[in-house]
């Protein structure tokens, strides 16, 4: 008998990832994906714990669909299963259990492969609900679905996941657990099965994607670099992207994937977080601010072509006026392609939460806008500069007008042109003819 799933996914390409997998191990229960939760038989909340208040607006959410759970039963309608999974749910399991007693099913990021037997636990249950938010020995990946059904042309692939930087305001390494590597073998495999269903774009996911170490197929041990190389040798893949990654480990083999290997797409995020020493120290980020741009001067050695996006935190505990002006002082100097900037915001349980040095949000708000400004400057910047240039376009969804496709250039810009003669799917070379703060116009070159 088929089913209905409905999954709402939060926070990064990660969970967007881990999202699609729960729904394939779901297909051999019948559940088939609703793009509603109105008519759903079972809901899934796929959570983030990164941006603030994520954890109540996982409890806004519930509310609304406790709603309609209970709608469903006056209606005779059958049961709603509700379930929260993610990091969210790692984080604060008994937290929901306690506030939102109606969820059925709370699992953490590393138990997801368990989904089937959890959800048919709760169905024998009768009404009890099921938590499952421990780390298992097992890796999960040695228990998803060994195919990939997959629609479009780009795809997510995860390779490593976890964390064991402990950044002082993060709560992943208590979220994802301690870092680990697919083997290489699982993930080439499972990159041929995304290329043979059309794919031609993969961007591989991890917490430190970076930090890869996967063992290869005779025991030894790959670094990122090598493994884009090898997944470059394969048939039909055209474009090769990752994130996030961690100035740390950007190493030699890497540099040389951005100089070597055409298919690596040029453009790189690489989070900094601060553009001062003394805050840098303080997120026990364990670069400085020198080894960051010692970094970016190689890479951009190394592939000239290279831009940039990153991550930016202002009002961290204890920033003071000239740790921001360093931060300021970076940006300008590196010149970001992209960026995504944010207010510092506790994190229960992590060591900056309990600091008592807190900065004002009236001083927050002020540094934020002040760096959104700079950035915004530079992305439009940026995009304006390539007015004129020809660029390889991966079509990969129709735009709002006929005739319209959009698809993305080699740094990751939104491109639109009007296009009859070519198809989704289709890498075309577009001249770019206008730009805007977020996308580029452009026609086919002649």
């Amino acid at each position: 008998m088929t089913k209905q799933l409905f999954i709402a996914t939060y926070g990064c390409q990660m969970n967007v990832y881990d999202s699609a997998r729960m729904a394939e191990l779901l297909a051999p229960l019948g559940f088939v994906q609703t793009q509603t939760p109105e008519s759903a038989d079972l809901v899934i909340l796929n959570t983030c714990h990164i941006r603030e208040k994520a954890s109540e607006k996982v409890f806004s959410e519930l509310g609304k669909l406790r709603a309609l759970k209970l709608r469903k039963a006056r209606r005779g309608d059958g049961r709603m299963l509700i379930a929260v999974g993610g990091c969210v749910a790692q984080a604060e399991g008994e937290e929901i259990r306690h506030r939102a007693p109606f969820v059925d099913l709370i699992f953490g990021p590393q138990t997801y492969h368990r989904l089937p037997e959890m959800v048919i636990q709760v169905l024998r249950a009768n009404g009890a609900a099921v938590i499952d938010t421990s780390f298992p020995e097992e890796p999960k990946f040695d228990h998803l679905p060994s195919s990939r059904p997959e629609q479009g042309v780009t795809a997510f692939l995860t390779v490593q996941e976890g964390c064991d930087k402990f950044c002082t305001f993060c709560v992943v390494p208590y979220t994802r657990g301690a870092e680990y590597s697919r083997p290489v073998s699982q993930v080439l495999d499972e990159a041929r099965q995304i290329i043979e269903g059309g794919m031609r774009e993969i961007t591989l996911l991890g917490q430190n994607v970076n930090a890869y170490h996967g063992v290869g197929p005779n025991g030894e041990e790959w670094g990122l670099g090598r493994l884009i190389e090898a997944l470059a040798a394969l048939p039909r893949l055209e474009r090769i992207r990752y994130t996030t990654s961690h100035p740390r480990d950007v190493d030699d083999a890497l540099i040389a994937a951005h100089r070597d290997v055409p298919q690596l797409m040029p453009f790189l995020h690489l989070p900094v977080q601060s553009g001062s020493d003394r805050m840098l120290t303080a997120m026990n980020r364990r670069h400085s601010v020198d080894d960051y741009q010692r970094i970016v001067g190689r890479l951009r050695a190394a592939r000239p072509d290279l831009a940039l996006s990153t991550d930016l935190i202002v009002g961290f505990p204890g920033e003071r006026d000239e740790d921001f002006q360093a931060t300021l002082d970076l940006v300008g100097e590196v010149c970001f392609a992209q960026a995504f900037s944010f207010k510092y915001s506790p994190r229960p349980g992590t060591p900056a939460a309990s600091a008592t040095s807190q900065v004002p949000d009236s001083v927050k708000n002020d540094r934020l806008a002040r760096l959104q400004d700079v950035l915004a400057k530079q992305q439009l910047a940026f995009n304006q500069a390539c007015i004129g240039r020809t660029f390889p376009v991966l079509l990969d969804k129709p735009g709002r007008y006929p005739g319209q496709l959009v698809g993305r250039s080699p740094y990751l810009q939104s491109v639109h042109l009007m296009a009859e003669s070519i198809n989704i799917g289709d890498i075309a070379l577009v001249t770019i003819c206008a730009a805007s703060q977020n996308s580029l116009s452009g026609t086919i070159a002649r």
